[in-house]
Order: structure tokens, then C-alpha cells, then sequence
């Protein structure tokens, strides 16, 4: 049949089930059979029958940490022969819970619990082999026990994923005490799996926890190449994604090639900037990577410890790592006492228990005799009989802090209370009653039932506390440790804090930290960004890895790490360390700065220098060139041009509502007041002329004095008319311009109505023009002082001054604008009255003898 039609995975179901189907029915027979004798483990455990049976796992033997496989083509099938203390604990922790529950009369009452324990050698195929041996009924010795309806293990999460989907499609309950993968927690996947530990999923979220609260962003992980590890590091992520915390690095460490990695995961801890290390691995694996790093003098890192090694008696206990491991902060199982456990273990003798070869063993490596009463089977001599482990201080008579022991232990009566609600007949709610076909007895338990009374289990600890499984696992409970060096220099882990649930509790205070500073490592990629900057991420680089970028102008941050820079209010502008905002500097054309100062001189020796020419004017106003074309205008052109210089002052100063309106209406009047006497003059020029010709006498008498002053009056009038329209419906008013220059405020009048502003500078261009075209033609009437001559060099200043001034105007930046307005209008007027009366001042002054009517005719040279 093709793999299409019958899949691999139940393929190995099949043949499981044969394999136990055959060895139970051989078994029932009273036969011994061995599959394959020859490649057989040798079988490590212990044994006693009953009624019901509870099997379990222990990885008593591992691989020699110093053994490197990594050339070998069947790693996982070498022989394991480094024997552990902490699994015997373990394994008599199910010995003593087993007795205690058979000398209870209220639990199982009747029924006598039997154990079977072996040893899994911490690799699958072991581990496997001696399910299967259980399951089936047969040991090495053919001294044979029930079959196995749960199984208590096993220890690593590898192993228990491999069983579960093995045992799941026959049902067989496994409870495991150290197993803590959080992929374990897939019911779909792994129904009859139960846990006393919590998932790594709480575990991995307490250590990223305790990184965000001591402020690690930096941190590297090395982790056992297997569920374990990988799972671990990979929740550890999850719970830190979208943080600034990020792993610098990931090492793993597998047992066949240990050397190997450990040599590698060194190196990376060596070369790394990240002083925090977090270390998801077998006790034994963590002390060869440990180890490594003194060899290499690697000083200065933070140890993040998982459950597996933080309370690891053989790490604490080896003088090499009391240096490089002081200051470890790990997650540990939580600490339970077991009444009467002690006890039992100093009554412990190998003579008591003949069928456990774990006792023999450690009797063995504790006393250093055999324990066999036949000592041709070692080389060792035999023992007295009359040792005793009261005296003994190791792992497995350390009954201070039992933490993996009691998981054992509540696995133990977990099982117990399961069976007994099955053989009691309490059925849980919403299973089928067609199951127990009434009561069950021993001998007719399913593993089917029992895995669903399992599920159900609901029990007080003698300790008081409730006992439950929801979803297969109990509800998250850990303990905080630190390594800290004790009086005489060793190390001893000492809690800290505890977990419960999400809540994280650390006494920050009874911390002992690594070195001799005692100050929290600091383990960063780029140190946080200053105030005044922000995180830039480095590209191809984690997000903890990034540059500190001043903020841009106008821009401000001012905390630490910031990751961007916040705008300041318009208003306001970042200060030169980009930490604060403050306020504008308001600019505006002054007079208290140079540029208003000089301006101001400048329109006040205009007005001066009127005021002088209209002094002599009036000292003079009898002479012919004063009398000569309306002395009247001549004195009104002199006011207005006063008026002139000192409009301009109102554009220096603070803009306010009434100067910005003051202003232009200043200026538009005043300059069409001043254009509209040198209009009236040149007409009056052409006028007075034109009269003198034969038939054209006239003339004068329709524009006459009075009618002069009416023109004046009218033109003049116009202008008043469009700025009181203007400044009515829209007027100039102050503006705060923050878009020239960005650190400062522009304070300047806006003109309001484009269309008024260019109405009043249009009708004074319009008057400028005329006068210049009329002033161009009578340039060249037969005068010694044509006055024309002199309007049309005026009027052509004039015009080029405001034709300059727009371009100019426009691309003047803030008070500079004002300036440039300013300007063209003390260009302008200077240049008004130095063509206009200069001349007119040279002869009254320098040339008195020709300020007469005669020369005026051009009657005399």
C-alpha cells in the first residue's frame, strides 16, 4: 500500500501496537521475549507491581558533555553512562508518593498502586524503547509487572512530543514534570498530554519582562538545539517584538556535538556588545558553555537562567564558576516541601528496594562498594550494610528547595485521584457512561478512561492548595532566583521575587548583580539617543541598533531615546540644542537697530533740507524766480515733499493696526499731493507759453490761480477717495509671517486688498506719466529757466526710482520689503526736490544778479 493511502505516521502507530499487543500477550502467558536482544538499552530503573500501574521517565544516564559525536552517523543511539544524581531524587519522589497513596485509606482505598520506573537516557530512542517496554509489561530481568496505563515523563520536551503523537492513538496519559514547551500546549495536537510545570511561554515572557524593566535592549540567547531552546527563544521574541528589545545573537548547544557549539556560542558571547545573556539549556550543557567562557577570562555578563539550571546544585557547587556566574538572575520551578520525603530518603537501603538498580548505582558512586551480595558482578568490595544517607549531602538527600521533585510528586496523585474518580465511578461531565460499564475495577482500566478522568482531576495538596489541570496545564507559578556569593565565597541562589499568573514581583533591592560595582549591566546596542535627537534605525540592523540624529530647525526632543522629533507650536522655535521650544524672536524694522537709525536720518534731513529750501523761499518770495509760476504750488509742492520724507518714518516701528493703515495712506497721499503740484506746474508751463502766441491770450484766463488750486484739490481728492475705500473694506493689517525666517517672527503689515494697494501706486504712476510726457514736450520752450526741463529730469528719476521698486519689493525678504518701500520713497523725493529747487536755490543764492524778470524772458545773457 502506498504511503498516499497509509501515511508513515500511522504506520508507527500500527506497529506499536502490535509490539505491545505481542508482548502483553506473552507476558499473560508467563513468556519472555526481547525484539532485537542484541541492540537492547540496558535496563536502569526500578519496579514494584499492583493493581494499577504507573509508569515513568527519568534521564538518570546522559551523554558525557565532553563526547563529540558530530562525526558519528547514529549519534542518538551511543550509550549513555554519565550518571545524574538529581533523577534518583526524582524517581524515589514516585516511590514515596506511591506508598503514601497505598497507605491511604480514603484515596484508592482497596486498590494497591504498583510503579515502574526506567531510565530515557535524554535521547528518543531510549526514551521510546522503555515506553514501549512499559506499555507492554517486560524488563531486562523478565521479572515482569502490569502494563502501564499512564506514564509520568518525560523530562525533555523532544522526548515528549515524539511519545505523545506515538502514544496518542492509544490513549496513554502522559503526565510530564519538567517538559515545559509551549508548542506542548496544542490540545489538537497532543491530547493525552498533561503537565505539572508551567509552559516556557510564561517563562520566556518573565525574562522579557525583567529585560524591560532593568532596560536591556541588547540581548543574546544560547539555547539547547532542540523544542526547548528554539521554542523558548522563539516566544522570547514574540513577547519583545514590537519593543525595542532585540537579540544580538543565537547560539545553540547540542549534546552530540557539544564541543562544538559550546566553542561557537563562546565565541559569539566574546565578540558580542550584549552583556545579557539568556540561557534556555540542560544544566549539563550550560556548565561546559560556562566552563568555556572562564577558560577564555569572558567577564561582565548578565545571566538569564531558565528553569532547567537556575537552581542547578552541581552548577552552584563548581568553584570555576563563581565568578563568571555571580549576579545570575534565573526563573526557577517553584519550591514545595513534601512532609515525611526526608525520611524516606535516609531510610533508603539497597537491601529494602533490591530491584532498583538506581539505589545500587548510587550506593556505588556514594559509598564506594557494591551493594550485590554477590561481588563477582563488580569491582568494587562489597558494603557492610550499615550505610546510610543521613549523613550524605548531595542531590539526591538535598531536600531543601524540591522543585522538579514535586512536580514528580503532584504528578504521582494526579494519576492517583484519576484513577480513583474512574474506579469510584464519578464520571466527568459530558463523557460517554457507556465507558465504565458501571464501576470499573483494576483489571478492566482503558488508558481511554483514564485520560478522561484526568482531565477532570480536581484535588487539594496536603499544602492546602488547589490541584487542577485546564487544557492539560496548571496555572503559571515561578519562583525568581539570584546567584549571590555566600561567606566563605561560594554561590547560593536566593529568591527574589516570585511570578504568579502575568503579575511580575522583583525586590529590586535584594539583587546581586555581577562585578564588584553592583550597579545593573547596561546591555545596549547604540546608547538611547540624547534629548535633542532622535533614533535613526541602521539599516540590515536590528531596531535596537540605530544612529542619534540632531533634530531638524524648528524641531525638539526632549527625552531620552527618543524616536522622533516633535514640531514646535508655530509660534515657537527649537532652541540650539533642539531640547525645548521658545519663543520667536519677532523681527521687525526698529529704530532703535542701524538699518532704522540710518533711514531715519536720511527722512529727517529730507524734511530738514525742505523746511530750509521753503525758509528761503520765504525769505526771497519777492524775487522773480519765486514769483515765476505760482509761487503758491511752489510752497505746496515744498509741503508735500516735507510730507514725503516723514511718511516714511510711520513704516519704522512695531506694525500696529493704525500704523499699517497710516502708512499707506500717508504715502499714497502725499506722493499724489506732490505729483499733482509738479502736474499743475508743467501745465501752468505749457499754458503760459502757448498763451503768448498770437490769437492764444486766453488761455491763462481759464486756468488761472484758482483753477490750479482746484486741480490740485481734485487730483489730490481722487487718491483720498481710493485709500478711504481701501482701508474701509480691507485694510492693511499686522501679520505674523513665520515662513521666511524660520526662527523668527516676521512682524509686517499686510496690505490687505491686493486691488487697493496697486489702485493707489496705479493713479500715482498715472500722474507721474502725464507729467513726465507733458513736462518732455515743454522741455524746450525758449527760456533762460525753463522749469519743464527740470520736471522732466525729476519725473524721469521719479519713474525709475517706482519702476525699480517692484521687482525689488517683491523679492525683499521681511523688514528688508519695508526697507526697500523705505528707500524708493526718500529716492524719490530727494530726487523731486533736488531737480525740481536746486536750481531754483542756486541762482537766489549764488547768483542773485540773475534772479531777475529780464534774464527769466531769456532777454539778457
Amino acid at each position: 500500500m502506498s504511503a498516499e493511502v497509509f501515511p508513515p505516521c500511522l504506520l508507527l502507530t500500527l506497529l506499536t501496537w502490535v509490539v505491545c499487543e505481542v508482548a502483553t500477550g506473552l507476558y499473560a502467558e508467563g513468556k519472555c521475549v526481547y525484539l532485537d536482544r542484541a541492540q537492547q538499552l540496558d535496563d536502569v530503573g526500578l519496579s514494584q507491581d499492583g493493581d494499577v500501574v504507573i509508569g515513568a521517565l527519568f534521564n538518570v544516564y546522559i551523554l558525557p558533555a565532553t563526547l563529540d559525536l558530530s562525526f558519528t552517523t547514529e549519534p542518538y543511539l551511543q550509550p549513555c553512562s554519565d550518571f545524574q544524581e538529581s533523577p534518583v531524587q526524582w524517581a524515589q519522589a514516585v516511590v514515596f508518593a506511591v506508598e503514601e497513596i497505598n497507605r491511604n485509606p480514603f484515596l484508592l482505598p482497596g486498590v494497591r498502586l504498583g510503579y515502574h520506573v526506567m531510565d530515557s537516557c535524554a535521547r528518543h530512542p531510549y526514551s521510546m524503547r522503555a515506553a514501549f517496554s512499559m506499555i507492554s509489561a517486560g524488563d531486562r530481568t523478565c521479572e515482569t509487572t502490569r502494563p502501564v496505563k499512564l506514564i509520568i515523563g518525560d523530562a525533555s520536551s523532544t522526548q515528549c512530543i515524539i511519545l505523545s503523537k506515538t502514544l496518542s492513538p492509544l490513549y496513554i496519559p502522559m503526565i510530564s514534570y519538567l517538559a515545559s514547551c509551549a508548542c506542548l500546549s496544542n490540545r489538537h495536537e497532543y491530547p493525552n498530554f498533561f503537565r505539572t510545570i508551567p509552559s516556557d511561554v510564561y517563562q520566556a515572557r518573565t525574562m522579557a519582562q525583567m529585560a524591560r524593566r532593568f532596560g536591556w535592549t541588547w540581548v543574546g540567547a544560547v539555547v539547547a538545539d532542540n523544542d526547548y531552546g528554539l521554542l523558548a527563544v522563539q516566544v522570547f521574541q514574540e513577547e519583545t517584538k514590537g519593543t525595542e528589545i532585540c537579540l544580538a545573537f543565537v547560539r545553540t548547544l547540542l549534546r552530540e556535538q557539544l564541543a562544538k557549539d559550546v566553542d561557537h556560542a563562546a565565541s559569539a558571547v566574546q565578540a558580542s556588545s550584549a552583556r545579557v545573556i539568556l540561557v534556555f539549556a540542560w544544566y549539563v550543557d550550560v556548565e561546559a558553555f560556562l566552563t568555556e567562557l572562564v577558560h577564555r577570562n569572558v567577564t561582565g555578563r548578565q545571566f538569564l537562567a531558565s528553569e532547567i539550571w537556575s537552581t542547578s546544585s552541581r552548577l552552584l557547587s563548581n568553584p570555576q564558576l563563581y565568578t563568571i556566574a555571580q549576579g545570575t538572575l534565573g526563573v526557577a520551578i517553584r519550591r514545595a516541601p513534601i512532609p515525611g520525603f526526608k525520611e524516606h530518603l535516609h531510610q533508603l537501603r539497597p537491601s529494602r528496594y533490591p530491584r532498583d538498580t538506581l539505589l545500587r548505582v548510587l550506593w556505588e558512586k556514594t559509598f564506594g562498594c557494591s551493594p550485590l551480595q554477590n561481588s563477582s558482578q563488580s569491582n568494587l568490595p562489597p558494603c557492610t550494610g550499615t550505610e546510610s544517607l543521613e549523613q550524605v549531602e548531595n542531590s539526591v538527600t538535598d531536600v531543601s528547595n524540591l522543585r522538579v521533585t514535586y512536580n514528580v510528586y503532584l504528578a504521582v496523585y494526579a494519576a492517583a485521584h484519576a484513577l480513583h474518580s474512574l474506579l469510584a465511578c464519578t464520571m466527568p461531565n459530558g463523557s460517554d457512561s457507556s465507558m465504565t460499564s458501571g464501576c470499573s475495577s483494576p483489571d478492566k482500566i482503558t488508558p481511554e478512561q483514564l485520560l478522561e478522568h484526568l482531565k477532570m482531576v480536581n484535588f487539594t495538596t496536603q499544602l492546602g492548595e488547589k490541584f487542577y489541570f485546564q487544557d492539560g496545564e496548571i496555572p503559571a507559578v515561578y519562583d525568581l532566583v539570584n546567584w549571590q556569593r555566600g561567606p566563605g565565597g561560594t554561590l547560593n541562589y536566593v529568591p527574589i521575587g516570585r511570578l504568579e499568573g502575568s503579575q511580575l514581583i522583583i525586590n529590586d533591592s535584594a539583587v546581586s548583580w555581577p562585578g564588584s560595582s553592583n550597579k545593573i549591566p547596561v546591555s545596549v546596542c547604540t546608547n538611547q539617543c540624547p534629548p535633542g535627537t532622535r533614533k535613526a534605525i541602521k539599516k540590515g540592523l536590528p531596531v535596537c541598533c540605530f544612529d542619534c540624529l540632531p533634530c531638524a530647525e524648528g524641531e525638539f526632543s526632549n527625552v531620552t531615546g527618543s524616536s522622533k522629533c516633535h514640531r514646535c507650536p508655530p509660534e515657537f522655535w527649537s532652541n540650539s540644542v533642539r531640547t525645548a521650544c521658545v519663543p520667536r524672536e519677532v523681527e521687525y524694522l526698529s529704530f532703535s537697530e542701524n538699518l532704522g537709525i540710518t533711514l531715519t536720518t536720511v527722512a529727517v534731513s529730507g524734511s530738514m533740507t525742505t523746511a530750509a529750501v521753503a525758509v528761503v523761499f520765504v525769505y526771497h518770495r519777492q524775487t522773480p524766480i519765486v514769483k515765476a509760476n505760482n509761487s503758491e504750488l511752489s510752497f505746496l509742492l515744498l509741503l508735500s515733499l516735507k510730507l514725503c520724507f516723514l511718511c516714511s518714518l510711520v513704516f519704522i516701528g512695531q506694525p500696529s493696526p493704525w500704523s499699517c493703515r497710516m502708512q499707506q495712506a500717508a504715502f499714497g497721499i502725499s506722493f499724489v499731493l506732490c505729483i499733482s503740484c509738479i502736474l499743475v506746474k508743467t501745465i501752468v508751463v505749457l499754458v503760459a507759453f502757448h498763451s503768448a502766441r498770437p490769437g492764444s491770450a486766453s488761455l491763462m484766463k481759464w486756468f488761472g490761480p484758482g483753477q490750479q488750486r482746484g486741480s490740485v484739490l481734485l487730483f489730490t481728492c481722487i487718491q483720498v477717495i481710493i485709500c478711504t475705500v481701501w482701508l474701509s473694506f480691507s485694510p492693511p493689517v499686522p501679520h505674523h509671517n513665520l515662513g521666511i525666517q524660520e526662527s523668527k517672527v516676521i512682524l509686517e503689515c499686510m496690505v490687505g486688498s491686493v486691488a487697493g494697494f496697486s489702485l493707489v501706486l496705479g493713479y500715482i504712476g498715472l500722474l507721474a506719466a502725464v507729467c513726465f510726457l507733458l513736462a518732455f514736450f515743454a522741455r524746450k520752450l525758449p527760456d533762460n529757466f525753463n522749469e519743464a526741463k527740470f520736471i522732466t529730469f525729476s519725473m524721469l528719476i521719479f519713474c525709475a526710482v517706482w519702476i525699480s521698486f517692484v521687482p525689488a519689493y517683491i523679492s525683499s525678504p521681511g523688514k528688508y520689503s519695508v526697507t526697500v518701500e523705505i528707500f524708493a520713497i526718500l529716492a524719490s523725493s530727494f530726487g523731486l526736490l533736488i531737480c525740481i529747487f536746486a536750481p531754483k536755490c542756486y541762482i537766489i543764492l549764488l547768483r542773485p544778479e540773475n534772479n531777475t524778470k529780464k534774464f527769466l524772458m531769456g532777454k539778457t545773457k
